[in-house]
């Protein structure tokens, strides 16, 4: 059986735990091994509940916090106790004979809370079990060693100005980590160390609002709150944590407009346009954003009429600009009131209002030269058409404001005017007709005329004048468009053939009434009937008319009820025609009769194609066979004047030495003797083979080898007359310096060279060369 494990934990400092055993110690009824009755043994029953163990305690040796003991532990040394599980062995051990359990180092709860072990008794020399293992738990016991802290500090929070005592701005909130269920360590009280009497806070939830009423954000914007949180419920002993709260006040509509003057003066000059700017006006609103923006008006209708005021794209400024053309010499000025007011007003305040104010404003008109001033904006004028040059059609008028009796000086600008039409007086501006004009060409004539002060050509004003042509009677009618109809054979009498309509380029009026009549014989092929509207119908007689191959002409007459009438005729050519049943025309010719051996114009048409093109094949045919065949000519790459032979054969190499005679580019004194037989030419294709000229024996000149050759080209039929210019590497003969190569040089392997010749004996020609090469040997001492 196993026996009865008992734990005693003894706490430091007077604290005990054993009156957290769940029930007493019991004791065996009698004793094993003893001879007597059975003795019957009761186990007890044990509830391990949490022990304790203070936190933070540090002491000089590890600290006894208990003692583990069994029943069947006699004294004599034969148990063992252990303990295993979280902290056994580093920060729990115990004594293995004894049972005593120490805690070895100092323990913070805030790291961990509590151990879980396992104790057990064991035999020392079996290791056999001799109590079954029991599970406990040692909580490690709180202490106020952890101020209260704000996470989230500090805080900033924004409250509207004016608000009534107790508005919330915020919520601080601060953690303790000691252990909230066990005494006060945990326990917090918030209280504000800063900020009074603006402030306070509510001591349990930390919650921050308004202390005193109406707080001016023009007065002071920001506030600085320090709250405090103290735990051990505030009372004395218990650590505490701070933060800061920036409280910012928003702003509120609250201030109306004020003008910092009563009175605004401006001025501006006469000629300044409307949407001149006068000046700028601004009414001081202390408020913010949109609470502070604001309309402009003008109260006075006199400064409305001449000016206007509007808001700048702020809100804040007030620009007054010229709303119509101004005149120093009708008013030189201008007083009129101005009122600001907010656009935004918060009726919660409306009884610190009224958001608005007055200023009065003076505006003073400043003289400037003027241009002159035309007694109308523009001029309507009108004139008729065909009148001699020099009609009058009217007169403009400027005057200088500045001085009446300042002379104008008019005319027409050029551009308006193009083709002359018009001139005008440069004194008075009389505007006359300079060629007749034309009303059907032209109706109106937009010219534009200047007026120039005569002192001052700067000042020069503008105006249009619209000048209507007047129309005359002067168009006869015609016929709107040329007539050519037709009528059926099959057509019944009085049938309509056609409707005719006049056109009269004249304004429309009396001048426009046109009349149309036709044949007054009444024997006439057509009846022409006036509809009295500009237009007439074409009818058919009660009696058909006699068919017939040409067409018939009626002739129409037209005139106007103008003054005076102007007449015109026209004809229409009406011809008879063989219609089909829808009335359509199927033809308007007699047809031809065809004999049976005739051809008709498209055979005939495709006869003669047929003819023309075998006659132009013929002709191409012969002029091709009678042309005749062109000579061989030298290619363009051949046809050279120097010494450049084009052959045809490709060559031998360098063991043909027989395809060109090098002896002509040599002195002819070394050149190998000619071969007999006849030369071909070197500059053209060798047609043919002539005997060649032999090279002189003896001495020979430049000018004897060229005649040579010259001549030998002359002579030779064979090829066509080209001259022929080679280049010869031979110097010629006679010159008494000889050569000036050095190729042929005399001088020898080893020997000394021969005397040579001065400079200075070679004559006249060589003077030059002497002179700068030939040096002459100094006298001799």
């Amino acid at each position: 059986m196993w026996g009865l494990v008992r734990l005693l934990l003894t706490w430091l400092g007077g604290w005990s735990c054993m009156g957290r055993l769940a029930a007493p110690a019991l004791a065996w009824a009698g004793s094993r091994g003893a001879p007597g009755p059975a003795l019957l043994r009761t186990r007890r029953s044990w509830v391990w509940n949490q022990f304790f163990v203070i936190e933070e305690y540090a002491g000089p040796e590890p600290v006894l916090i208990g003692k583990l003991h069994s029943d069947v532990d006699r004294g004599e040394g034969r148990t063992k106790y252990l303990l295993t599980g979280e902290g056994a062995g580093t920060v729990f051990v115990i004594d293995e004979a004894t049972g005593n359990i120490h805690v070895t180092k100092s323990l913070d709860r805030e790291e961990k809370a509590q151990y879980v072990l396992l104790a057990q008794a064991v035999d020392r020399a079996s290791n056999r079990p001799l109590e079954p293992p029991s599970e406990f738990i040692i909580k490690v016991q709180d202490i106020n060693d952890n101020p209260p802290i704000f996470p989230l500090g500090p805080y900033h929070a924004t409250v509207p100005e004016m608000s009534n005592v107790g508005t919330s701005v915020i919520q601080v909130t601060a953690h303790d980590a000691d252990d909230p269920s066990y005494g006060n360590s945990a326990k917090l009280v918030y209280t504000v160390l800063d900020g009074l009497p603006f402030f306070s806070v509510d001591p349990q939830t930390g919650v921050v609002r308004t202390a005193i009423p109406n707080m001016d954000r023009e007065t002071q914007e920001e506030f600085l709150v320090v709250i405090q949180a103290k735990d051990m419920g505030g009372h004395m002993g218990g650590l505490s944590g701070s933060t800061t709260v920036t409280v910012t006040l928003s702003d509120v509509n609250d201030n109306p407009p004020k003008f910092p003057q009563s009175l605004y003066q401006f001025s501006v000059v006469e000629t300044a346009g409307p949407g001149t700017l006068v000046g700028r006006l601004r009414a001081q609103d202390p408020d913010l954003g949109d609470n502070a923006l604001m309309a402009y008006s003008i109260l006075d209708g006199e400064g409305s009429e001449a000016f206007s005021i509007s808001t700048d794209a702020r809100g804040r400024d007030g620009l007054l600009t010229v709303r119509k053309p101004l005149d120093f010499e009708t008013r030189r000025s201008y007083s009129f009131r101005v009122e600001a007011t907010n656009t935004l007003i918060d009726p919660a305040y409306l009884r610190r209002g009224p958001f608005k104010d007055v200023a009065s404003v003076r505006v003073a008109v400043q003289d400037a030269p003027e241009p002159p001033a035309f007694t109308q904006a523009a001029y309507i004028l009108a004139v008729p058409e065909n009148k001699s040059p020099g009609t009058l059609v009217g007169q403009v008028s400027a005057a200088d404001l500045d001085s009446q009796a300042s002379p104008i000086r008019y005319s027409i600008l050029p551009d308006t005017d193009p083709e002359h039409c018009f001139s005008i007086e440069p004194e008075d501006g009389t505007i006359r007709t300079a060629v007749p004009l034309d009303r059907e060409a032209r109706v109106w004539h937009n010219l534009t005329v200047l007026a120039t002060e005569v002192d001052s050509s700067a000042q020069a004003s503008r105006v249009q004048v619209a000048i209507r042509t007047l129309d005359e009677n002067d168009n006869a009618p015609q016929l709107a468009e040329p007539h050519d109809t037709f009528v059926c054979e099959s057509a019944t009498p009085g049938q309509l053939i056609q409707v005719l309509r006049a056109l009269d380029r004249d304004e429309v009026g009396n001048n426009s009434r046109i009349s149309l009549q036709g044949p007054l014989d009444p024997d006439a092929n057509f009846t022409v009937r006036d509809n009295q509207d500009g237009s007439a119908s074409l009818l058919l007689p009660s009696r058909p008319a006699p068919p017939r191959q040409a067409p018939y002409l009626v002739p129409i007459e037209l005139w106007d009820w103008g003054q005076p009438a102007l007449r015109s005729t026209a004809t229409v050519t009406v011809s008879v025609c063989r219609c089909r049943p829808d009335g359509s025309v199927a033809s308007c010719r007699p047809e031809a009769q065809l004999s049976p051996a005739g051809l008709s114009t498209g055979a005939l048409l495709a006869i003669v194609t047929c003819v023309g093109t075998l006659l132009a094949l013929v002709v191409l045919f012969v002029a091709l066979r009678r042309q005749k065949q062109e000579a061989l000519m030298v290619l363009e790459e051949e046809d050279v004047r120097e010494n450049i032979i084009t052959y045809d054969d490709e060559g031998g190499g360098e063991e043909d030495t027989e395809a060109f005679d090098i002896s002509a580019l040599q002195n002819p004194d070394g050149a190998a003797p000619p071969a007999p037989g006849p030369t071909a030419r070197r500059d053209v294709l060798p047609w043919a083979r002539t005997p060649r000229q032999p090279w002189p024996h003896g001495p020979a000149d430049m000018a004897q080898l060229l005649a040579l050759r010259l001549r030998g080209a002359d002579d030779d039929p064979s090829v066509p007359p080209y001259d022929s210019v080679q280049v010869y590497g031979y110097e010629g003969r006679g010159s008494s310096c000889g050569s000036l190569s050095s190729l042929g040089s005399g001088s020898e392997i080893g020997g000394a060279p021969g005397p040579a010749e001065p400079l200075d004996d070679w004559g006249p020609l060589f003077r030059t060369l002497a002179e700068l090469y030939g040096a002459k040997e100094p006298p001799a001492p």
